[in-house]
């Protein structure tokens, strides 16, 4: 009856209040709602796991086994599925030897070009992999890097050795290590580094295996003297035994990552690189620009390649079409943001003949400048275009409007979300009064009244990567918006450069916090403590017993609530405890209560059920400070390793809300946040700078830029034709800066009716 749509029926994964909802399929479909309504456990949960499941089942329990797992969603039935692809913001991740060019399979295409017409003839396209030994640099086995020893971080150089002059663990006094030293004969050992010559200095560092002529008593007969930079690579980076582990933390701190000085960073042997085409060798091609490449590819005329020729210039011309030209084929993936990952996920998709398939993206928008957010807008309706059906779970306005169908959900978070609360147009969305409808309906305006600059913060002589030799000045005591497409290098002004000139800048980011399966939001915020201490003193017991890490922990589940089965080749299987029936504590912990609640039924809570259910301040004041940030759907005991980066992000930034006179940077704090939430952060973010703090916002979303007292906007695009300041100034001037696309595109929105 429905062969034109997916038909979803009785989903009640998560929140979702037992849905029946019908998507059209061949269209574009925005799954719309407050962050927690429920769009990701009907998009991902329910339609795109029960897809790859079936998927799976069809493969033999040997293939099976090495595929990701899936378990089978709370749904009665999902009828006209198609085979789904999630492209999601997961970052690549990966090793160093992981990089753009071997992940789009760019590279293994340059390679078998170099192979054809390369001169001199180096051998068959393996041997341009810097992953095979016969192609790889044998000094750096293929990495391009090697681990050296900072002089900087290893001596301090107004100390003598007596006094502890090198830093390195094992060397300080007493350490056995400096006994070489100090009885070497060598060195007088109460004069400061400083004042040694330059022939000390090379000896104390450098010098390796030579007999020592007046030592002390104390000396072995038949020891070499050798200098602390051999010994130390010997003895600690070399080697993968107990030293080496015992002290990796602190070897972090003495050791930087160097460009190899036998290849230079190009991970290939001699042989492979005097191969060249039009007077490129392989690896000066990888560490061009994309869109720099295709010209050269472009340039390419030899017969005998033209169909290499022609599948790489459809392939670099993917990835101009995402924005992602500034990207080169050497960069690692490990470097990439989760935007940046996202759409090379869909390049791989983009060359794919298949049709007929379901799309399935998280927040596209992430990570992407106005400006680039059209070019992702195009790619969507390609795929569309092609007969494939596209789901995409999404918050941003401009992505939002290229939808043949919404589905908003709501209409709140958590308990109080799961449902449909409208389906239809855009323009029906507008009218239809619910939250995202307000919003899409609502005139953005700039703040009207801005702070005035407290002082400056300088920076001066800026180069790191794309940065044209910066000198910029971030005011102190308002909110600066940093502005600019991706790539422009906000990012490597903010994080890298101005933590040189301030080190005490506090970064809240969307790094994980300790994220085991045993840290939660009470554990992580410290109430966790105080409500052991509230029932153990309620019932006349030990606060121990309340511990799901301790004695009370149910034995079964170890206290996780939850047991994971490995069924060798087939799926882990993570089930409820059966003891404890998800609760984590042995039967005599659950029967003790606190008003009415065991610990178990606590830790299962919301935090808005929470700032409900207790009374104490110290609880309510970490409580209300979590909601402020928008975080009130998520219960005290789910495990932070569950939590998406930007919920991790507010959780650290609620941590901070009674702080004051810091200087404190946010990386794109929008993330995953739906246009109310928005509004709520930005309350937050005014508060933090009204405790007389200065905070520095790396962002694109439009609404956070209006409420900007300051913008500094790079671009004008992004790699190597970025790295400049375009403006500085209030927003008010920005919008008439002639070179600033994101004047351009603020001066659109604000116009907007």
């Amino acid at each position: 009856m429905h062969d034109n749509h997916i038909h979803v029926s009785g989903a009640r994964e998560r929140n979702l209040k037992d849905i029946d909802v019908l998507i059209p399929k061949k269209e574009i479909t925005v799954f719309t709602g407050v962050s927690g309504s429920g769009k990701s456990s009907l998009a991902f949960d329910t339609i795109a796991a029960e897809s790859q499941r079936e998927l799976n089942e069809t493969y033999t329990s040997f293939i099976r086994h090495r595929m990701p797992h899936y378990g089978k969603p709370d749904v009665d039935t999902i009828e006209n599925l198609s085979v789904a692809f999630i492209i999601n913001q997961k970052r690549l991740g990966g090793n160093a030897r992981s990089t753009v060019g071997t992940i789009t399979d760019i590279y293994s295409l340059l390679r078998l070009l170099f192979s054809r017409i390369g001169k001199p003839f180096a051998g068959y396209s393996d041997v341009f992999s810097f992953n095979n030994p016969i192609g790889m640099c044998s000094c750096c086995q293929g990495l391009g890097k090697i681990e050296a020893v900072d002089i900087e971080q290893l001596l301090d150089k107004n100390k003598s050795l007596n006094e502890g002059a090198i830093l390195f663990p094992t060397f300080e006094p007493g350490g056995w290590r400096l006994t070489r030293y100090i009885h070497s004969g060598f060195f007088d050992n109460d004069k400061k580094i400083k004042d040694y010559s330059a022939e000390e200095l090379e000896l104390l560092l450098y010098t390796d295996g030579i007999k020592v002529k007046t030592p002390s008593p104390e000396w072995h007969k038949t020891a070499l003297f050798e200098g602390l930079i051999p010994r130390i690579e010997r003895s600690f980076l070399k080697k993968e035994d107990g030293e080496k582990v015992k002290y990796s933390k602190e070897i972090e701190r003495f050791v930087i990552k160097q460009d190899c000085p036998h290849c230079h960073g190009t991970r290939l042997n001699d042989k492979v690189l005097s191969c060249k085409v039009n007077g490129k060798n392989i690896a000066e091609c990888s560490d061009m620009q994309i869109n720099e490449l295709l010209d050269f590819i472009q340039s390419v005329g030899a017969p005998v390649a033209a169909t290499v020729v022609s599948e790489l210039v459809n392939r670099l011309k993917h990835m101009v079409s995402i924005g992602l030209d500034y990207l080169s084929l050497s960069r690692e993936t490990s470097t990439l943001s989760g935007g940046e990952s996202q759409r090379i996920k869909m390049v791989c998709q983009l060359g794919s003949s298949l049709t007929d398939l379901t799309y399935i993206f998280d927040e596209p928008s992430i990570g992407l400048h106005p400006h680039d957010i059209s070019k992702i807008n195009d790619l969507m309706k390609l795929l569309r275009d092609k007969g494939n059906t596209v789901l995409i779970v999404e918050h941003d306005p401009d992505i939002i409007k290229i939808a043949d169908h919404i589905i908003d959900m709501g209409p709140g978070a958590g308990t109080h979300g799961g449902e449909i609360v409208y389906q239809g147009s855009i323009q029906g969305l507008k009218a239809s009064g619910t939250l995202t409808g307000r919003y899409l309906a609502y005139s953005p305006e700039l703040k009207p009244d801005i702070r005035a600059p407290r002082g400056w913060l300088s920076i001066h002589n800026a180069t790191m990567h794309n940065l044209k030799n910066l000198f910029v000045e971030i005011p102190k005591g308002v909110m600066t918006v940093v502005t600019g497409v991706a790539g422009s290098g906000k990012s490597t002004l903010i994080n890298g450069v101005l933590p040189r000139f301030y080190p005490d800048t506090i970064f809240i980011d969307q790094k994980g916090i300790q994220a085991s399966k045993r840290s939660n939001i009470a554990t992580f915020t410290g109430i966790f403590d105080i409500i052991r201490k509230l029932f153990a003193k309620r019932n006349g017991v030990s606060a121990s017993l309340f511990s799901f890490n301790s004695q009370g922990a149910c034995p079964v589940c170890k206290g996780l609530g939850v047991t994971y089965t490995d069924l060798a080749f087939m799926d882990t299987f993570v089930t409820i405890c059966e003891e404890c029936h998800g609760n984590r504590y042995t039967k005599e912990v659950l029967t003790y209560q606190l008003r009415g609640k065991n610990i178990g039924e606590i830790l299962k809570m919301t935090v808005s059920e929470a700032l409900e259910f207790f009374q104490e301040r110290e609880i309510l004041t970490i409580l209300q400070r979590l909601s402020d940030v928008g975080i009130t759907y998520i219960s005290l005991g789910q495990p932070l390793s569950t939590l998406s980066g930007g919920e991790l992000q507010r959780i650290k930034l609620a941590s901070e809300l009674e702080n004051g006179g810091q200087v404190y940077v946010m990386d794109e704090p929008s993330t995953g946040l739906h246009m109310a939430d928005i509004k709520q952060l930005i309350g937050v973010m005014n508060r933090l700078v009204e405790q007389n703090s200065t905070l520095i916002v790396i962002e694109h979303n439009l609404d956070i830029i209006c409420q900007a007292d300051w913008v500094i906007d790079l671009g004008p695009y992004a790699g190597q034709n970025g790295g400049k300041i375009l403006f500085s100034g209030v927003p008010e001037d920005l919008i008439n800066c002639k070179d600033s696309l994101t004047g351009k595109h603020l001066k659109k929105y604000i116009k907007r009716i």
